[in-house]
């Protein structure tokens, strides 16, 4: 039995799949994967990290989504060959994984394309094979159109559902306000509202702004209310401009649009259908103004949709949350922080936001402990394999703080104060001041530019932690947002909020409503036969017949007189 990897192995094995990640912004989860070549321990360490993240190896007769290759072009070529004969729409993406040197010959399988930066196409093999190497960084090009043609063919789920939509004739006549980070998967969803006969009008904030996706939208003819460059007077304006277009449907991450139309803008109510949030944290003042008597529209709950809150925020968030994070600090002047392969890590909340988190952290081979108030997830975590403690304890000895609760001063100035010294901390999702920012700078902490969306807070007694991005939501500000497949089911959700508002919205309780369960055993299907599987076929489980009613008594001590 072979050792586990030493800490470079570790590091260069993190560093490769994360350079696969953000040159494809696809999934690493589900994914059935083959390894090729290479140092049996490099092959060992990459295979454990991938099974840690939650990809299957292949068995023998199946195709493959990833083939990652270590070894010699001589080696890797003839298994391209092979594995490129596959039904067509079965995407193949090839990784050069190689350490020292390339592991395949991009010029041997003939002319290849860019399909988007970092992607090479090849169409001599097919349509549907890629290459990506993780020897070097994708291009600094914005390439929005190939990013958003590469989005949309990664997105079967939306598209089946928006099919359904257009064939129905549902979205004819109707306005819908997407109000979302602003990046190709959510261009792909807003073209598809278009194509399946909606009007459609964007808003964006300007921190999760692409704007040269933003342009693409542009050129499509819908009308996009956004800028990374806008001022907060400037996007609110912007904002209250999308609003004044009176879309009958508002899609939001966060409900920011939501309550300015109900702060700014009351008169809309009454002529909208409703609208739909997708965030935890949008949700819960929703939930607070419906108590209160004050929601003025029913609000589908798509966050708590199972297939968005079981994959989106687990798989997700998890995967670019952490894979951003330390893709920033590889990007840190040495010596400026103690993040390092093997070390500690603090997750603060385990919801699954959270969860999904320290699964991808303790997949790297962080040693990771959980903070968390609730006792019951805190012993969830427990059983996860996490250490549990308080978040002031926690952090003391801790390398690297996520905050993953969506609340407000989680990260309060005491534990910002109580971090080891050079700690680097970033939120997963998050809400403004998740990271006590404003407390810290008004107790006397000094932020200073260290590196690309990474500041110091040094305090005057020479105590300084790191904090990325200002305590945004670094998924989004410094990366793609969620990998593409993901949103693809969480955009499918929203879809089928869409149809739920068409069909019943005037029906609807003014208030937030669940998501109609059949919206997520549908988007469940589809997306099996996306990843290559199939569920079992729909029907009672019990044997006797659905119209009868089912014997109650007990037979265990014989029949009953």
């Amino acid at each position: 039995m072979l050792p586990g990897p030493d800490a470079d192995t570790r590091s260069w094995a993190s560093a490769a799949v994360r350079r696969f990640a953000a040159a494809t912004n696809l999934l690493v989860a589900a994914r059935r994967f083959r390894v090729v070549g290479g140092d049996p321990r490099d092959a060992a360490a990459l295979h454990g990290l991938l099974t840690g993240l939650g990809a299957r190896p292949a068995a023998d007769h199946e195709p493959v989504d990833q083939l990652w290759c270590l070894g010699s072009p001589e080696e890797s070529t003839p298994v391209v060959e092979r594995e490129a004969d596959r039904p067509r729409g079965a995407t193949l993406v090839v990784i050069d994984a190689g350490r020292h040197v390339p592991a395949v010959d991009e010029d041997a399988f003939g002319p290849v394309t860019s399909a988007r930066p970092g992607v090479l196409g090849v169409p001599a093999l097919s349509d549907d094979v890629f290459l990506v190497s993780t020897g070097r960084d994708p291009e600094d090009d914005p390439a929005a159109e190939a990013r958003l043609r590469w989005a949309r063919r990664s997105m079967p789920v939306s598209r089946a559902v928006a099919a359904e939509l257009r064939d129905g004739g549902l979205l004819r006549g109707t306005r819908i306000g997407v109000a979302m980070f602003l990046e190709p998967k959510t261009a792909v969803l807003s073209l598809l509202l278009r194509d399946a006969g909606a009007e459609v009008v964007v808003y964006a904030h300007a921190d999760e702004t692409d704007d040269a996706v933003a342009d693409v939208l542009r050129h499509a003819g819908l009308p996009v209310h956004a800028s990374s460059t806008a001022t907060l007077a400037e996007q609110q304006a912007l904002a209250l401009a999308m609003l004044d277009s009176r879309p009958h449907i508002l899609l939001d991450d966060g409900s920011h649009l939501i309550r300015l139309a109900h702060q700014e803008r009351p008169d809309l109510l009454p002529t909208m259908l409703g609208a739909a949030e997708e965030t935890t944290s949008g949700l819960r003042p929703l939930r607070v103004m419906a108590a209160r008597g004050e929601l003025g529209i029913p609000v589908v709950a798509v966050n708590d949709a199972r297939t968005k809150t079981f994959f989106d925020n687990r798989y997700g968030t998890g995967q670019s949350t952490v894979f951003a994070v330390l893709d920033l600090v590889d990007g840190l002047p040495s010596g400026t922080h103690r993040v390092r392969p093997g070390g500690t890590a603090v997750v603060a909340g385990f919801g699954h936001v959270g969860e999904g988190v320290a699964l991808v952290l303790a997949a790297l081979g962080f040693r990771v402990t959980v903070a968390e108030t609730d006792p019951v997830r805190a012993l969830q975590a427990l059983f996860a394999g996490h250490a549990v403690a308080p978040l002031a304890d926690a952090v003391r000895s801790a390398d690297l703080v996520v905050s993953a609760t969506g609340v407000a001063d989680t990260v309060t100035l005491d534990v910002l104060r109580a971090c080891a010294d050079g700690a680097v901390v970033a939120v997963a999702g998050g809400v403004d001041q998740e990271i006590a920012i404003d407390a810290a700078v008004a107790a006397g902490a000094v932020r200073s530019p260290v590196s690309r969306k990474v500041e110091r807070f040094a305090w005057p007694d020479g105590h300084a932690v790191l904090v990325l991005d200002g305590g945004g939501c670094i998924n989004i500000t410094a990366a793609e947002g969620n990998p593409v497949e993901i949103m693809d089911l969480s955009f499918a959700a929203q879809l089928g909020a869409v149809r739920m508002l068409l069909e019943r919205g005037d029906e609807l309780d003014r208030a937030v409503v669940p998501i109609d369960p059949a919206v997520d055993e549908a988007t469940a299907r589809t997306a099996l036969t996306a990843f290559g599987s199939r569920a079992a076929p729909p029907g009672p489980l019990a044997e006797h017949p659905a119209d009868r009613e089912p014997d109650v008594r007990t037979h265990r001590f014989g029949d009953p007189a």
